[in-house]
């Protein structure tokens, strides 16, 4: 007698693993632009291009194919994944230091504003309070003002962040953790893009007192 096999979720560790795999190959296509190699070089920067050029249409999209799903995507994260790939083509960037840097893009958003002030703060309030269906062409709008500053994003906690955001959920299951991840933005954005003022530590003068004497 055969015992019929039945399909079982991947482990939520190996989905990690491969999201950051995933991640780990953007960068890697970034630091290939430098190589020696001019082969490997020359292939980096046209699959940046391709991915570039997903934003396009569903033609150009299928370009980008090749690049995410080598890596197997859950299928309820595929349109994610494609979506950070693009992202990650506008505003390709050095892997960090300990590979999971955390800089959230509110952080991202505020060490800009600082700089560039109304006109960031303007972009930044949308995307934390857009719908969820329009989060991705906001993003696309504040990625490309960070790259225009090469101000770093961690793409590693991006997709882990946007998965929460943007993965299909009819039932609203999600809706407190989306909460918690546009708080933690606007939280980090506010933190970072606060302006400095110097605390004062030139001592104040005595008062005087007037002279009764004379």
């Amino acid at each position: 007698m055969t015992t019929a096999r039945t399909a079982t979720a991947p482990a939520p560790n190996d989905i990690r693993q491969r999201r950051r795999d995933f991640v780990t190959h953007l960068y890697r296509l970034n630091r290939s632009i430098s190589s020696d190699n001019r082969h490997a070089a020359a292939e980096a920067r046209r699959t940046l291009a391709r991915l570039r050029r997903c934003f396009a249409g569903p033609r150009q999209e299928a370009d980008a194919y090749s690049t995410v799903f080598d890596f197997d995507p859950p299928e309820t994260e595929q349109h994610i994944w494609l979506l950070v790939a693009g992202l990650f083509a506008l505003h390709p960037q050095a892997q960090p230091q300990d590979a999971h840097g955390r800089t959230s893009i509110g952080t991202a958003m505020g060490r800009l504003a600082q700089d560039r002030g109304d006109s960031v703060h303007r972009r930044f309030t949308q995307l934390v309070s857009v719908e969820t269906a329009s989060l991705p062409h906001y993003l696309r709008q504040c990625v490309q003002l960070l790259a225009t500053a090469g101000i770093p994003l961690d793409y590693y906690r991006l997709l882990d962040e946007l998965i929460d955001l943007l993965i299909d959920d009819p039932y609203g299951r999600n809706a407190d953790r989306r909460q918690r991840i546009r708080l933690t933005w606007a939280r980090d954005y506010h933190r970072t893009g606060r302006p400095h003022h110097p605390a004062n530590t030139e001592a104040e003068p005595e008062p005087t007192t007037p002279d009764t004497t004379a």
